[in-house]
């Protein structure tokens, strides 16, 4: 790369403060200006590749760049396609994506809205829930998060991610399916899934008896990675059914086939979801979202005048069709499941030496590892996190964060990543923990 092409690291800085939100946050004690990305990598303004093992955020699925959308891209361009349409005219790409979704759905879910992020689509699956029950409650989870607009931070389990002024009216929270601190003090050997039944619980003493949802990530992404058991799903299902409720998989994070099994967790699972949101992944980084729902919910909008302007134009539908294509043909599901597996027995062993690993979850190439002080104690190692974080980065590797304390690593590397990518993510981090210990 030429030197002097980029502006200084600093000038960005200086102006971000300047004009910037302050909640626009940085990753890192000396932040990176990211220039460029190919696969698996990504490239600083001083030349410097890292291997991207955050995948843009929870974002990228089939590779930076990959050059399937790279040239279609191209050819649109070239061919003064149309950019702009919405749904109020017909463009037979919108139609292919929705067909290619609705192959991946789970049973029953045949109707698609598209949407430009994960919040929207969980704001249009809470306000179709509302609708169609003629309910107002949604009962969420402690340590969850479902986007940043008004009505998905009302059911945010995070102190730090809500406002004073935050809105809560028409939601309550259960507590969270933890099995590495368990709100119940049980272990997974003795768990009779307290978790769940305390989604009953909690309508019964927070609600009038009848609730419009309830909306929950598969694996909770913001909070740490949460893996709930398998089964709580399937009892949690129930209950909600049983009050009336329309259940919400919130697959913003877990979906585009991140978590080996399935495109959708859901569908792996096998958990009757009357609606799944995605986003991220499912445009491998464009913006584009999606809702999932079922028809009987779908019909009772009938009347109702609900219009996203970018939703459903070409470009993006046309990433999220092309994502789809490429998930399926690479084989990146399997993929994902056989390298999750490899890097998770890779962190297991390297929990044998560094003690700040007191929990390795997730699911697939969604993986959690959550560092605490004393593994008796667990205390939170927030500060730790972050200088793991930054001596991962001076080695050439990129993670994420994430709890309500900020102390679990996360990972979440493009699916399409091969053995030698996962050997050498874990060697920095086996050197990165030894460095900060």
């Amino acid at each position: 790369m030429e030197k002097n092409k980029y502006p200084s690291n600093q000038s960005l800085i200086d102006f971000r403060k300047k004009h910037f939100m302050h909640t626009a946050a940085l990753y890192h004690k000396t932040p990176l200006q990211l220039v460029k990305a190919q696969g698996e990598y990504v490239w600083d303004s001083e030349g410097n590749r890292y291997l991207d093992a955050i995948g843009g955020i929870v974002c990228i699925s089939a590779g930076h760049n990959h050059p399937k959308i790279k040239k279609a891209l191209m050819q649109y361009l070239e061919s003064d396609m149309i950019q702009h349409t919405s749904t109020l005219y017909l463009t037979e790409v919108a139609v292919e994506a929705t067909k290619a979704l609705l192959e991946e759905a789970p049973a029953g879910l045949d109707r698609v809205s598209f949407t430009n992020s994960g919040s929207e689509a969980n704001e249009l699956a809470i306000m179709a829930a509302r609708n169609a029950t003629g309910e107002t409650m949604v009962v969420n989870l402690r340590h969850s998060y479902h986007g940043g607009t008004s009505g998905t931070l009302a059911s945010c389990g995070h102190s730090t991610w809500r406002f004073k002024a935050q809105p809560v009216t028409g939601t309550t929270s259960a507590l969270e399916p933890n099995c590495y601190r368990c709100p119940f003090g049980k272990k997974p050997e003795s768990c009779s899934l307290e978790c769940a039944k305390n989604v009953e619980t909690t309508i019964q003493t927070s609600t009038h008896g009848k609730i419009a949802a309830f909306i929950a990530e598969p694996v909770m992404g913001v909070g740490g990675f949460i893996t709930p058991p398998e089964q709580y799903f399937h009892e949690v299902v129930k209950i909600v059914h049983n009050y009336g409720g329309i259940y919400i998989s919130d697959e913003v994070q877990t979906g585009a086939g991140r978590c080996g099994g399935n495109f959708l967790l859901t569908k792996t699972l096998g958990f009757a979801a009357d609606m799944v949101t995605m986003a991220k992944g499912f445009g491998n980084g464009a913006a584009i979202g999606a809702v999932l729902m079922k028809s009987e919910v779908a019909e009772k909008m009938a009347g109702k005048s609900y219009f996203n302007t970018f939703g459903g134009d070409p470009y993006q539908t046309l990433q999220a069709k092309l994502t789809m294509d490429i998930i399926r043909e690479e084989n990146l599901v399997k993929n994902a499941k056989d390298m999750g597996a490899l890097l998770k027995d890779g962190i297991l062993e390297l929990a044998k030496k560094h003690m700040l690993i007191g929990d390795v979850r997730g699911r697939g190439l969604l993986m959690g590892i959550e560092l605490v002080k004393d593994r008796t104690s667990k205390v939170h190692a927030t500060a730790e996190a972050a200088a793991f974080m930054d001596a991962c980065k001076e080695h050439g590797l990129l993670l994420g964060k994430g709890g309500l304390m900020g102390n679990v690593i996360r990972l979440a590397p493009p699916l399409s990543i091969n053995r030698e990518q996962v050997g050498s993510m874990l060697k920095i981090m086996d050197q990165a923990f030894a460095e900060i210990a």
